[in-house]
């Protein structure tokens, strides 16, 4: 499996934890992200990412930023992509299981370390359930108005 990870300078240090958890199962992992505390535009880390998962090129993404609210804003701008911002567990697996989230959004100053990592591990080990699911995602438009 292959994950496209992105963050801006507040997802630094979660997201370095984060590939060790995930290249510790074995998973590669795609880094599209700072590797620095300096400040950075996040759309320029998380186009990158919900490219490669469009592209399948990246089964999942994860995206960081502070809020987790502009990297989800910016990921849900391209057609292919499901990004669901979380900030406990019982969300992270309604993302998967209703939604079918390709992209976990991570608020990397509102949730612990231990949160995010859980959350990584919940998002990659729940199925989306399909169903009557199935047919309200099937009814996002791909284009408006």
């Amino acid at each position: 499996m292959v994950i496209a990870i992105g963050n801006d300078h507040a997802g630094t240090e979660y997201k370095f934890e984060i590939i060790k958890q995930l290249e510790n199962k074995g998973i590669k992992v795609l880094n599209f992200g700072t590797d620095t505390n300096e400040s950075m535009d996040y759309s320029d880390a998380i186009h990158p990412v919900a490219d490669a998962v469009e592209k399948g090129e990246a089964k999942y993404g994860i995206i960081l930023c502070g809020s987790g609210n502009g990297a989800q804003m910016t990921a849900n701008k391209h057609q292919g992509i499901r990004a669901g911002l979380v900030w406990n567990n019982e969300i992270v697996e309604l993302i998967r299981l209703h939604n079918d989230a390709n992209v976990l959004t991570i608020p990397a100053r509102f949730v612990s370390l231990q949160q995010a990592l859980g959350f990584v591990d919940i998002f990659l080990n729940t199925e989306f359930e399909g169903g009557r699911h199935q047919t309200r995602i099937d009814k996002i438009p791909t284009s408006c108005c």
